[in-house]
């Protein structure tokens, strides 16, 4: 298998968990109850899967997100353009949601160099460091736009931004944290599976 094809099928993989939890699917559905929305971690697991990819993949992926708001939006009776979530704001989930794949494009571009058991290590430090900076910045941009720039706040303060953001900042990061440690988990044995199978292949 090439790498072309390798990465059409994360890509395809990665692109339908962003729209299968974004949309919210009912219970009924999944039959797992309410599925967390694993929007940041699927930009996030792109930009260090599809960082050659990402001139266009990345704007695919924000058009799928943008096309799943429509879709629930609408679904649910209201127009989506006088939703209380489309104000100017809703334009900084572009810098927000590449925060998160920039830390993915970090994590692999510092993956890509590492060579040997030893670096195992130092990898999960830098993917930690990377994916808690991106959520970080992630959140100030969509969290901070909406609070200060769209009409849903009546009297803004810092105070009131600060309570919001620490309110919401961790069930976001752990969410994210979840979805790509999970990522990880399989990456790792997709990858020992892949090693056993060339040694069994290699000539003796």
């Amino acid at each position: 298998m090439n790498i072309t094809t390798q990465r059409a099928i994360v890509f395809t993989l990665i692109a339908s968990l962003l729209v299968a939890t974004r949309l919210n699917l009912p219970a009924s559905l999944t039959h797992l109850g309410p599925i967390p929305d694993a929007s940041w971690a699927a930009f996030f697991l792109g930009g260090f899967y599809l960082r050659g990819w990402t001139r266009w993949a990345f704007p695919v992926f924000m058009a799928l997100a943008v096309l799943v708001d429509y879709v629930v939006i609408s679904g649910q009776g209201m127009d989506f353009f006088a939703h209380y979530c489309m104000s100017a704001a809703y334009w900084f989930l572009i810098p927000a949601y590449f925060a998160l794949w920039f830390g993915g494009m970090l994590v692999r571009r510092y993956y890509s160099s590492a060579e040997g058991a030893q670096s195992n290590g130092k990898v999960l430090a830098v993917l930690a460091v990377s994916l808690f900076a991106s959520v970080v910045l992630c959140h100030l941009l969509s969290q901070g736009s909406f609070y200060w720039i769209s009409d849903s706040v009546a009297d803004p303060s810092f105070a009131g931004w600060w309570k919001n953001y620490s309110d919401w900042f961790v069930p976001y990061l752990r969410t994210t944290a979840i979805y790509v440690g999970l990522a990880v988990i399989v990456h790792v044995g997709v990858t020992q599976a892949a090693r056993l199978r060339a040694r069994a292949k290699a000539p003796r």
